[in-house]
């Protein structure tokens, strides 16, 4: 039951995050002049999805549980996209 916990929060913030993901393309068609902080976001996301959730599904279908450490990488990527989404709407 703790596995099926620890991976479905990974799928879950997977799913939030490719959400986002066609948030900011949304954002780069309405707001040009952002999109070089759009795209960082972007990025940002999708490293975060990769560290974060990558990591969680690792961690539960192979045991490695150092990979525990590389998780909150994923939550500061995250973090961070969202900081660039929030900058660029504030900018336009």
């Amino acid at each position: 039951p703790a596995d099926l916990a620890t991976f479905e929060t990974g799928a879950r913030y997977q799913m939030y995050h490719a959400l986002a993901l066609l948030l900011l393309a949304w954002a780069i068609t309405h707001w040009p002049e952002q999109a070089g902080l759009l795209v960082t976001g972007g990025w940002l996301f999708l490293a975060g999805s990769v560290l974060f959730s990558g990591s969680l599904y690792i961690l539960v279908l192979s045991d490695l549980t150092w990979l525990g450490a590389i998780t909150p990488l994923g939550g500061v990527a995250f973090v961070a996209g969202w900081l660039c989404l929030l900058i660029a709407a504030w900018r336009s």
